[in-house]
């Protein structure tokens, strides 16, 4: 399942524009349209390990912020230098 996930990531994260996010919201609903909401701490865990890799950046109120203990609503990116 969760290289169902990070390939989901992936693909919606390629078909952004360079800065862009997504939303995890957008990867639950893409994977399961009907009971998205039991895929995000799935989802959330894959996003972190990626994080993790360097392979994304998660971020709060369009900022990057480290993958570690982070609350509330987030987006994902990827990596862009800064």
């Amino acid at each position: 399942m969760s290289q169902l996930i990070e390939d989901t990531i992936l693909e919606l994260l390629s078909q952004v524009r360079d800065g862009e996010s997504i939303s995890p919201n957008d990867v639950a609903k893409t994977i399961d349209r009907e009971n998205w909401q039991r895929e995000l701490p799935k989802i959330r865990a894959v996003i972190i390990g990626l994080a993790r890799q360097d392979k994304l950046q998660v971020l709060r109120k369009g900022k990057p912020i480290e993958p570690e203990g982070f609350k509330g609503v987030y987006r994902v990116r990827l990596p862009v230098a800064e």
